[in-house]
């Protein structure tokens, strides 16, 4: 068998080119690192989550001036199904197509099971799962029709083991590797692939304050809290970034990764190699 290996530098190096990529939660942190990777490799983006208006516009112009590509916003709801399904057919509207869907709007609180608030369950179900739901119930036919379409969820190193006092993301992490893997194989045969992303602690501004809290909370350093308390499971005892689950998204939403569907990866330090 005589097998031929093609590479063209444009392809090369902006894999993504002519795709539209909406990426949820991304105002900000990983979610936003992940739209900027997209963007990079040459993707149409639409942003969503919350933020102050003015800064999302600045967001917004940096990434368009930065790659060359449209860039908008949306200002979804991620706890209403209306509101979710407006903004694919937003989407739709104004681009034609839909390719790339990165879901990532997520939030966290932490109380022993006894104490949890129930209004808290709700909203962390909500918008963490539930939310993923609803997009890709919404994005399916599009891509369905395009023959293409790549689904990513950023679940998270709690969608594989848990810990305490987290019942309601841990609940929610694992029903998302769950939804990963039905979406799998429902799309199998129509060039379509799920996957999900589980990072373990990423270094973002939300990050940064909760190392000056605990130091200040227990009376001691910063590289003590983050040895000690945040990076306890994490063996390789550093941060991920934001610019590497950018980097992994866009891998597993080119063509190179059209054979991969339906896995829960973790990018956790080995944290869940215990």
């Amino acid at each position: 068998m005589n097998i031929q290996i093609k590479t063209q530098g444009a392809a090369a190096t902006r894999p993504l080119a002519g795709k539209v990529s909406l990426v949820t939660g991304s105002t900000s942190g990983i979610g936003l690192g992940i739209a900027r990777g997209l963007a990079e490799a040459g993707s149409a983006v639409v942003l969503n989550g919350l933020g102050i208006a003015s800064e999302i516009t600045r967001t917004r112009e940096q990434i368009a001036a930065d790659f060359g590509v449209k860039a908008g916003y949306s200002p979804a709801d991620m706890t209403r199904p209306s509101s979710i399904t407006e903004m694919i057919d937003v989407t739709l509207a104004e681009h034609g197509r839909f390719d790339v869907l990165v879901n990532n709007a997520g939030i966290q609180h932490v109380a022993p099971l006894e104490q949890f608030p129930a209004d808290k369950w709700d909203a962390i179900l909500a918008i963490n799962l539930s939310s993923a739901f609803h997009t890709t119930r919404a994005v399916l036919p599009s891509m369905r029709r395009n023959r293409f379409g790549r689904i990513i969820n950023i679940a998270s190193a709690h969608g594989l083991v848990a810990s305490p006092y987290k019942a309601a993301y841990v609940a929610a992490k694992h029903g998302v590797v769950g939804l990963t893997k039905v979406t799998a194989l429902e799309t199998a045969e129509d060039g379509i692939t799920c996957n999900a992303i589980c990072p373990g602690y990423v270094y973002t501004p939300l990050v940064e304050a909760q190392i000056d809290s605990q130091a200040k909370a227990h009376g001691i350093s910063r590289d003590k809290v983050i040895r000690d308390v945040l990076l306890a499971q994490q063996p390789n005892k550093r941060f991920a970034s934001v610019e590497e689950l950018g980097a992994l998204t866009v891998f597993l939403a080119s063509e190179a990764a059209a054979s991969i569907t339906g896995i829960a990866l973790p990018v956790d330090g080995g944290w869940t190699a215990h």
